[in-house]
C-alpha cells in the first residue's frame, strides 16, 4: 500500500461554505459546512480519483514542491 501527500487548498466562497482542493489531481475538489467537513469529504475525492487513475492505469502525480509568491496592484 502506498501513502501519498498532497498539498490542499481551502477556500471559503460567497455562500461561507469552505471549497477544499487538490491542485495535483485536476479537478479533484470536494466542499461542506465547515472546514473539517471539507477536508474529509476532500479526503474521500482524493481515495476515489486515485483508485480510478490507477483502475485505467493512469500515473498519479506526485508534488515536487510549493511555494507561495506575493504580488502587488
Amino acid at each position: 500500500m502506498k501513502t501519498y501527500k498532497f498539498t490542499i487548498v481551502i477556500e471559503k466562497d460567497e455562500d461561507g461554505r469552505y471549497v477544499a482542493i487538490c491542485p495535483a489531481l485536476q479537478g479533484c475538489y470536494a466542499e461542506g459546512t465547515t472546514e473539517k467537513e471539507a477536508v474529509e469529504h476532500l479526503e474521500d475525492a482524493i481515495k476515489l480519483h486515485i483508485r480510478a487513475r490507477r483502475g485505467k492505469g493512469e500515473p498519479i502525480r506526485e508534488e515536487v514542491g510549493t511555494s507561495k509568491i506575493t504580488v502587488t496592484l
